[in-house]
């Protein structure tokens, strides 16, 4: 878009935070894209627009005639869906406006790397930038790779067997321990959820040792997002990956949604060649700017 012309555009379309009679509104921009939007979906499917249920706002772009178009996120993640030039350029206004509270801007990749261009000189540098991550996706179970029969549910009384595998599996991915800053409270109990929902899933030696393990984070009725992938160093180069995520994906098509998706940093070729064994493809990308 000229710069004439999205200027013309912004001036005819205004952004606001939503609110709760908008939320079948923003429902509809969520479901446009059930993988990509996964993981705000999760959260206002589950408890609305208010700020203080959802951990942070929700913004929203509405075009020349009122209608919602595109969505920000702006809690512990500054995240776009949906969002064209000029709403990109809406959002960074605001989010420039308000002052960085996030610890990351994730999102499709277009949009992200909008975002991150208008905000870097007010909010850079970033400790790191992943310009693209792929977006993975299926709808059916591993048809090449038998999933691992000794995968299963981490129960409730082996959240410290598992913590240490979670924490190790973080700090490889973003680089700093979820421990720092409150103690790991807040990721402590992130992991107590997603075990207590039945939404963890590992491979646990004789000895209590976590061979493998994964998670589903989000959740919608239309797709949901496998995480926190991770296999213990000692057992690394046997394809337990592979097995492994073939049998959560195997639970999650059969009793969590209809499509399973995942996204993964593109230097990251073996995982990138499991996930396609397993049966995962290619259906966008993602980007994040850590700080």
């Amino acid at each position: 878009m000229l710069p004439s012309a999205l200027q013309a555009a912004r001036s005819l379309a205004s952004t606001r935070v939503l609110e709760a009679a908008d939320l079948a509104d923003t429902l509809a921009v969520l479901h446009r894209d059930p993988v990509a939007n996964a993981f705000v979906a999760t959260r206002v499917e589950a408890v609305g627009l208010d700020p203080w249920r959802l951990g942070g706002e929700m913004w929203g772009w509405f075009d020349q005639d009122g209608r919602l178009e595109s969505l920000c996120y702006a809690g512990a993640n500054l995240v776009p869906i949906n969002a064209g030039p000029v709403a990109v350029h809406a959002f960074a206004e605001r989010a420039r406006r308000q002052g960085r509270r996030c610890s990351s801007i994730v999102g499709p990749a277009a949009a992200t790397a909008g975002l991150w261009a208008l905000l870097e000189r007010s909010w850079g540098p970033a400790r790191e930038v992943r310009g693209h991550q792929p977006l993975m996706a299926t709808s059916e179970p591993a048809a090449a790779v038998t999933p691992d029969p000794l995968v299963r549910r981490v129960r409730r009384d082996e959240i410290d067997l598992l913590l240490p595998a979670c924490v190790a599996m973080f700090t490889e991915e973003v680089g700093i321990s979820p421990l720092a800053g409150d103690g790991g409270l807040l990721y402590q109990a992130r992991v107590a959820e997603l075990v207590s929902t039945g939404r963890s899933f590992a491979r646990i030696s004789e000895r209590g040792e976590v061979v493998f393990k994964a998670e589903i984070g989000a959740v919608t009725k239309g797709a949901c997002q496998i995480q926190g992938v991770w296999v213990a160093p000692a057992h690394r180069g046997k394809r337990l990956s592979e097995s492994g995520m073939a049998a959560v994906l195997d639970f999650a098509l059969r009793e969590v949604a209809p499509v399973v998706s995942l996204y993964v940093n593109d230097f990251n070729l073996p995982a990138r060649a499991a996930y396609r064994r397993v049966g995962f493809r290619e259906v966008g990308a993602f980007m994040s700017v850590l700080f």
